[in-house]
């Protein structure tokens, strides 16, 4: 039952099983058209989307759009501050998987972010942005190319709550009296640390559920790619924030390694097994000092701990893992935040799939973004375990909002995996082949025209770049 809404009078609910979608071939999909350039890149992408499913199909497979309200669209029709209606959230949660344009944050409103409401009230827990190069595209990147990583982003904890005090608020001097005065000195390790009186405090939770349910999305996407593609990479700052970040780290691991232990493969684990294979008679001191080129500076103790380490990987593993059989299963490994941005430019091609934290997942997305040829070529989806959101990752740019001249890549990319996690892979073939078509033939907006070399005087509207990947279906 809606207030305002006619849902269509033909058509499938999407259910979930474990987790996992259960589409029919006549989907009901909610779709929010968006704020600003959402008036031109939906119709733009929706023509794309009906056009790739009638050509995979032939009329066995169709999409029943179903049109929900969201942002100051909402507003308009069910008032002032309604920025996300009951309606919109029902149907969204009736039908399972919806598609949406970017969204205004309010003014003056209840919500901090629409986005961010949207993905906590369904527990859209994975943040999924996948970061490939189609040829063509302008880049400042001199092998754009060599990139082809998708970022799981745990989307629900870290800085996303959003739990501050503003400076000098009531509550927030009492928890900073109660931290200087007695947490924190009755914590050893912090010593005489201080927070400043005139500071804002924030809260950075991250939590084991949430950390390990974010890896086990990752690890099971992984598990779908080409062998050369199966690798999961960890990413935090463990090393300065040991129980937030570094904890990530561990609970990345514990679930690999017991979850998936059949089909996984730790880093360290796989130098212990390479080294036993190239020597057989290796002790598990040798082991150990090749594994860590510290060693012979650590204490006995420490020392100690990585032999056992090594005795352990081999006892455990060797018939399953061991002879090779390791380098057939989806390695794990994890990196430290500020390295990995680097590296993402310096050695694209060693990673794949990369497991993070709200906040690290945020920068690392668009760095990866702006690699590959920015915001405009750039995915986004949002999955829980009973809800899946797909959506443009850039703003809405009011300012060329109604002109038919944005770029709607990032739109139909993200109707691609949607696509995909429908299990629709034909149809999302088709687009991807007919979007990389459209670049290499110069056939691309004004934002890429004119990054182009040269520079291409005469882009495609909005709408005719849709015409030109359908004309290369």
């Amino acid at each position: 039952m809606y207030e305002k809404l006619i849902a269509p009078t033909k058509g499938s609910q999407v259910t979930f099983s474990a987790g996992k979608p259960i589409v029919l071939d006549d989907p009901i999909i909610p779709y929010i058209r968006g704020d600003g350039t959402g008036v031109d890149i939906w119709p733009a992408t929706e023509k794309v989307i009906n056009a790739a499913v009638e050509k995979a199909y032939r009329g066995k497979r169709k999409i029943h759009w179903f049109k929900v309200y969201a942002g100051d669209e909402a507003c308009d029709l069910y008032g002032t501050y309604q920025y996300l209606p009951e309606d919109t959230l029902n149907a969204i949660k009736t039908y399972g998987i919806a598609i949406k344009g970017p969204l205004t944050t309010p003014v003056g409103g209840g919500i901090r972010s629409l986005n961010v409401a949207l993905r906590q009230f369904f527990d859209l827990y994975a943040c999924v942005r996948p970061c490939r190069y189609y040829p063509g595209t302008p880049s400042p990147h001199k092998t754009p190319e060599k990139l082809d990583v998708i970022v799981f982003r745990e989307n629900t904890e870290d800085i996303y709550l959003g739990i501050e005090w503003a400076k000098d608020s009531e509550i927030g001097q009492k928890l900073i009296s109660l931290l200087n005065d007695e947490l924190i000195p009755a914590t050893p390790e912090h010593k005489n640390k201080k927070i400043p009186l005139d500071s804002g405090i924030g809260i950075k939770p991250i939590s084991k559920t949430g950390t390990q349910r974010l890896v086990r999305k990752a690890i099971e996407h992984a598990l779908k790619l080409p062998l050369y593609k199966q690798q999961v990479t960890l990413v935090h700052k463990g090393n300065i924030m040991k129980y937030t970040e570094g904890a990530f780290r561990d609970w990345g691991y514990e679930l690999a390694t017991s979850e998936f232990r059949d089909v996984c493969v730790t880093e360290r684990e796989s130098w212990i097994l390479s080294n036993r294979e190239k020597d057989s008679d290796i002790s598990a001191e040798d082991n150990a000092r090749l594994i860590d080129p510290g060693y012979g500076s650590l204490t006995h103790e420490k020392q100690a701990k990585i032999c056992s380490e090594v005795v352990y990987v081999l006892d455990t593993l060797w018939q399953s893992h061991g002879n090779g059989q390791w380098k057939n299963k989806i390695m794990v490994n994890d990196r430290i935040a500020d390295s990995i941005f680097q590296q993402i430019q310096t050695r694209p091609d060693e990673y794949s799939i990369l497991a993070t934290m709200n906040l690290n997942g945020d920068y690392l997305s668009d760095a990866a973004a702006a690699i590959v040829g920015g915001l405009g070529m750039s995915p986004g989806a949002n999955i829980g375990d009973n809800c899946a959101i797909f959506e443009a990752t850039h703003g809405t740019a009011p300012k060329h909002a109604g002109l038919d001249r944005i770029n709607p890549g990032s739109l139909i990319l993200s109707a691609v995996m949607m696509l995909e996690y429908m299990g629709w892979q034909e149809a999302a073939e088709l687009i991807k082949k007919g979007l990389d078509q459209a670049i290499v033939n110069r056939q691309v907006t004004y934002d890429l025209a004119r990054l182009l070399e040269p520079p291409l005087e005469g882009p495609l509207k909005c709408s005719q770049f849709a015409d030109a990947i359908i004309g290369h279906f």
